[in-house]
């Protein structure tokens, strides 16, 4: 297993993002700057339009910086981002991206069939679907679960495999405090058990369990939790 000290999984280094909006340029990221290392969890905050779904979609490839860059360690050095597979970079966004025309179960189970792990992760997906709490709505299409229960399958879905990585937007956003606690359980088991773990939040829950908390205002990153 791997821990904290054995050198950063993902670093970001001077990254700088801006979009255009009709005649207005809006700098999303602003120089960042950051570390975070296999078996560590970190929780990324700040208010809403602060740049942190912007630099998790930088992380995962969503988008190129317009300067710095972007690096992983260990066995996904010298790769880009959007080159991964689910066994290596799992991102749970804001959206879900459950696909409809699977049931509960399959979407849940989608990156064991991508990468020809099926049959093997068939036992785990039971139990990430239970301890959410939603092993009886397996059969279910994602538009007969509730938002919260479509976030909970998008979270089982990005650990069912163990990702080297994993990015998160949000993961809690629409969970009672019960389930919130179990996603953030299952969470920081994952980067215990050696995965980089990021994740955006405005939940406090979630900043107490972090081993680090990262504060981003205006495209600018700040360690701390914010006052």
């Amino acid at each position: 297993m791997t821990g904290p000290d054995d050198g950063p999984a993902v670093e970001v280094r001077g990254a700088v993002k801006r979009f255009t909006r009709g005649a207005e340029t809006v700098t999303a990221l602003d120089g960042v700057d950051l570390r975070v290392r296999a078996g560590e969890f970190v929780a990324l905050v700040g208010p809403s339009g602060s740049g942190k779904s912007t630099l998790l979609a930088l992380l995962c490839g969503w988008e190129t910086a317009d300067a710095g860059s972007v690096t992983y360690g260990g066995a996904l050095a010298g790769r880009r981002a959007d080159t991964f597979g689910w066994p290596e970079l799992a991102l749970v966004p804001q959206a879900l991206g459950l696909l409809a025309d699977l049931d509960l179960a399959d979407n849940v189970l989608l990156p064991a069939r991508l990468t020809g792990a099926l049959a093997a992760s068939r036992p785990r997906a039971g139990e990430l679907m239970e301890a959410f709490g939603i092993d009886h709505l397996a059969a279910r299409a994602p538009h007969q679960a509730s938002l919260g229960e479509q976030q909970r399958v998008a979270v089982a879905r990005a650990l069912l495999l163990g990702p080297a990585v994993l990015l998160a937007d949000e993961p809690t956003a629409h969970q009672d405090r019960g389930h919130a606690d179990l996603l953030l359980d299952e969470v920081v088991g994952q980067a215990r058990a050696g995965s980089a773990v990021l994740v955006a939040t405005h939940d406090e829950v979630a900043w107490g369990r972090a081993d680090r908390v990262l504060s981003m205002r205006d495209g600018r990153l700040t360690e701390g939790a914010p006052r």
